[in-house]
């Protein structure tokens, strides 16, 4: 049986242990919480390293993405500083195709027309596949990257300043304390809204579930009445607590296991392990043709 863990930095609530079967494989994937402590974190993956099939990295990125350029963050190289054998991953190879092909396969099959809909992606140097594909296909689109990410209320309407801002601000961002930008541990549990106008003036918002969960307005102010999410990871409270705020669909894009859809970063530690391959020798077509192989389709769910 392959064995794939995710240590990660966010809420121990998030914790799973799941089996299931990939092209005739038998998997062990579990999720596992070191509270926010990157020390903790760093700890239990040297306890995994040589054990496992696939270590992934949850609730902290390895890689930031603006263009094609890729910035590694500093805090995550912490905490896989004494891996010598197991691959580690973090997501990226499936943002950089799932998410994309995710978008596409919306438009496709008629379920979501991009194109006379308005869109907000709450951070596009995360979920860069996302981001890219969507201002592509949508009427209009904001980058919520400053105002939920940095504070500054300034939303950014152009793919192309997405780049230039992740090209200037990258470089510095990678290497502050990654807690400063995202939560991490029991944070994640604690709903703190800000930019309602810019949730009530789309009609899809798309990203990571951590930051849309995080500042998401609250259920009286109806804003997120009739919307659409598209994202990634989400728990059953995750699913009542946006049924309760009236969105109508949801959309998650990485493969759902007893009924929880786990992070990018596992998804990316099953493919890895399918493939026998290391990270750094996988191509996005090799990411596309065991999506294929695995018939993946987006989870859509309708709440209301």
């Amino acid at each position: 049986m392959k064995r794939v863990v995710s240590v990660s930095l966010g809420s121990k609530k998030g914790d799973k242990t799941v089996r299931a079967g990939f092209l005739g494989e038998e998997f062990e994937i579990q999720r596992i919480s070191s509270g926010g402590s990157l020390e903790k974190a760093a700890e239990m993956i040297r306890d995994l390293d040589g054990k496992v099939d696939a270590i992934t990295l949850g609730g902290i990125d390895r890689y930031l993405v603006a263009g094609n350029r890729r910035y590694v963050v500093r805090d995550a190289e912490r905490m896989i500083r004494f891996v010598k054998q197991t691959p580690v991953v973090d997501g990226t190879g499936i943002k950089d195709t799932l998410e994309r092909q995710t978008i596409l396969y919306l438009q496709e099959n008629g379920i979501i027309d991009f194109s006379d809909k308005k869109a907000l992606v709450v951070c596009a140097v995360d979920r860069f596949g996302t981001g890219e594909t969507i201002y592509k296909l949508a009427k209009q689109t904001i980058f919520g990257d400053i105002m939920f990410n940095l504070g500054i209320p300034v939303p950014v309407r152009n793919w192309g300043s997405i780049q230039i801002l992740g090209r200037t601000l990258l470089p510095i961002v990678t290497r502050l304390p990654f807690k400063w930008f995202y939560p991490t541990g029991e944070k994640q549990d604690k709903i703190t809204p800000k930019g309602e106008k810019y949730f009530r003036w789309a009609d899809v918002i798309a990203g990571d579930y951590k930051i849309i969960g995080r500042f998401m307005p609250p259920p009286e102010s109806g804003a997120l009445k009739g919307k659409t999410i598209i994202t990634n990871t989400l728990t059953e409270l995750d699913k009542e607590n946006l049924k309760e705020r009236g969105v109508d669909l949801v959309v998650t894009s990485t493969f759902e296991f007893d009924g929880r859809a786990f992070g990018t970063n596992v998804v990316e530690g099953v493919l890895i392990a399918l493939s026998g391959k290391r990270p750094e020798d996988m191509t996005r077509d090799d990411y596309l043709e065991l999506i294929h192989k695995l018939g993946w389709k987006p989870n859509i769910i309708r709440l209301q």
